[in-house]
């Protein structure tokens, strides 16, 4: 009734640990305003932003973009560098991975320089 031709496998061998790990990631980027930010993250230069450039696009306060952003960098999503007073984000090689495996090409359109 359903078969298309295709196989399909479920590898049931990964760890309770990395199971949960998986499930964080995944709830993290079911929240519209997280996975907009993500992909922001990845079109912008260099693939890392501000906090600040990260805002505007939003239509949300500074505080809760942050406290998006920070939900993200506990998911192992992204990877936070203070510089001064700004935060700068990048994707860490878990995001390029699921990013990679969901078809979402990480060659966008850059954005300009920072308004930091």
């Amino acid at each position: 009734m359903y078969d298309s031709g295709m196989s399909v496998s479920v590898s049931l061998t990964k760890s309770p640990t990395q199971v949960a790990t998986f499930a964080t990631q995944f709830k993290a980027l079911g929240d519209p305003t997280r996975l907009d930010l993500i992909m922001n993250v990845a079109a912008s230069a260099e693939s890392e932003a501000c906090v600040c450039d990260l805002t505007p696009d939003t239509g949300l306060t500074q505080g809760t973009v942050s406290h998006h952003l920070r939900i993200l960098v506990e998911a192992g999503l992204l990877h936070r560098d203070q510089r001064g007073k700004w935060a700068y984000y990048s994707l860490t090689e878990s995001a390029k991975n699921i990013l990679a495996s969901l078809n979402l090409s990480l060659a966008v359109i850059k954005n300009g320089a920072s308004g930091c």
